[in-house]
Formats: structure tokens, sequence, C-alpha cells
């Protein structure tokens, strides 16, 4: 059965609220999504070539079926996403986009 992988990328204005979201993270959101059916998660620092490149981040979430990420979207995602955008909401210069697909 493949594995279902999802990404959240998110762009920040400084270098400082990236930090601020990776601290939030660690500090219990991760382990929200993998209490509700994540396998696994990553966090990656993107790399920025020039000074006026975004400072991002992109966490990578492994679902081990589709069936447990798409009971996960249904029924946990929409309040800590809410949770999420309470306290990186675009007025502060945050950006999400999100990104679903299947291992190979």
């Amino acid at each position: 059965m493949p594995v279902t992988a999802y990404t959240v990328i998110a762009t920040f204005p400084d270098r400082a609220t990236l930090e601020e979201f990776v601290a939030w993270l660690e500090d219990g959101h991760i382990d929200q999504v993998l209490a509700h059916g994540g396998h696994s998660a990553m966090i990656v620092r993107m790399d920025r070539v020039a000074e006026k490149d975004p400072h991002r981040v992109e966490v990578r979430y492994l679902f081990s079926t589709r069936e447990n990420f798409d009971r996960y979207i249904q029924h946990h995602a929409p309040g800590l996403r809410a949770e999420g955008l309470k306290r990186f909401p675009a007025e502060r210069g945050v950006k999400f986009e999100r990104t679903v697909g299947e291992v190979v």
C-alpha cells in the first residue's frame, strides 16, 4: 500500500518568524499530527541562495495509507490549521502552500 506524503510549505517575512514557527511545530503541533494518523515528519529549513530569497520551511508528513491521510484531513486538519493560522496569519506576512502525493 503506497505511503502518502503531505507537505506544508511556509514562507516568512524574516528569520525570526520562521524560527517562531519551527518552535511551535516542535512544541506539539507535529506530535498532534502524528497522534492523528501521521507516521513520521521532518522539518526542512530551505536554503536561501540570495539575500532577496524568501525564508521558507517545508514540513513533510508521511501517512502509512491514503485512508489515514484522508481521515486526518477530514477530522483533525481543520482545527490544527485554524490554530496555525491564528498564530501565523497572512497579516504577519506568512504564506502557506500544501502538496499531497504518493511516495514511489
